[in-house]
């Protein structure tokens, strides 16, 4: 929740369709939320994702050097 849809398209294409489509009808059902819980779950979800990365099962950046045209 409070996201930019952008992003949002983002996380969904990275994740099964099962998944996503699970997320999106949880975000749909919890309905209004509080800007503290929902900033305190996405600092949920950064501490996850960096964890994930620091363990190397994950790759958040990506260098220009490393894609090819």
């Amino acid at each position: 929740k409070g996201v930019d849809e952008t992003l949002r398209d983002k996380i969904f294409r990275n994740m099964s369709q099962r998944a996503a489509e699970s997320l999106k009808e949880e975000i749909e059902t919890r309905g209004p939320m509080r800007l503290a819980e929902v900033e305190a779950a996405q600092r949920q979800i950064l501490a996850a994702a960096q964890t994930l990365e620091a363990e190397g099962k994950i790759n958040l950046r990506v260098n220009a050097k490393d894609l090819v045209a």
